[in-house]
């Protein structure tokens, strides 16, 4: 299950739940920092994929000029 298809079950209710056991687990000082780390990840992850995406596409263009 991908978390698509996760988010689709979930409703207004449920997000509600989990937001507050989160803030419960972490704290109201702790979760700006966690956010804060989600945030710089999801940045990174968004870079690398781009890069990668680059890559490929440099490297079809070279296959595609060689042919």
């Amino acid at each position: 299950m991908n978390f698509s298809m996760l988010l689709a079950f979930l409703g207004g209710y449920e997000m509600v739940v989990i937001g507050l056991i989160i803030l419960l687990l972490f704290g109201g000082k702790k979760l700006p920092e966690l956010m804060k780390g989600l945030g710089k990840g999801i940045k990174e992850f968004n870079s690398a994929k781009a890069n990668i995406e680059g890559e490929l596409k440099e490297s079809m263009k070279d296959i595609d000029a060689k042919s």
